[in-house]
């Protein structure tokens, strides 16, 4: 099934650590699935404040994403989200990721790696060695990872969470 671009995609940039062309959001991803239909995740453990930025996020997450409804991962935690199955997996507080900060990522040699914007929310992509695709927050004061199955749209996955991710957790930089 062929992955469609993004939709509505915005001239945003990583103002403080990537510079990468609009066009660069042309590429979508697939990601993470599981070979049952019971999802797991592991829970990240950030500090206090960035705890209760993913608490907030919680509460404003919509109740489908790119047609699937919410169907949480184990354990159930207010840091992680899932919808669908397999699993769109939503884990929030998780660590900067290394490629975020990866001279290669910001100068647009990294054949894995992919900064872009999509509705006011900027994410880093990741492909993964499996093939799946990683998407983490950049520019906020909490890391979000949404992790998207194969053979789903990226860009309606982020379009659908890019309302709750601006509303919950702030612009600026995570401790």
């Amino acid at each position: 099934m062929p992955v469609n671009s993004f939709r509505h995609r915005h001239r945003s940039v990583f103002r403080v650590f990537l510079r990468l062309p609009a066009l660069a959001l042309l590429i979508t991803a697939a990601g993470c699935s599981s070979a049952d239909d019971s999802a797991s995740a592991a829970v990240p453990g950030p500090d206090a404040k960035v705890t209760e930025l993913c608490r907030n996020l919680d509460k404003v997450l919509p109740a489908k994403v790119d047609g699937e409804r919410r169907e949480d991962p184990e354990p159930a935690s207010a840091l992680t989200a899932g919808w669908g199955s397999p699993a769109i997996i939503l884990r929030c507080g998780v660590p900067q990721p290394p490629k975020m900060v990866d001279p290669k990522v910001a100068d647009g040699h990294d054949p894995d790696a992919v900064a872009g914007g999509v509705n006011g929310v900027d994410w880093l992509m990741e492909k993964q060695d499996d093939g799946a695709y990683r998407f983490t927050t950049a520019n906020r004061e909490a890391y979000v990872e949404v992790g998207v199955p194969e053979g789903v749209d990226s860009s309606g996955v982020l379009i659908d969470l890019a309302s709750a991710v601006k509303k919950a957790i702030p612009e600026g930089i995570a401790s």
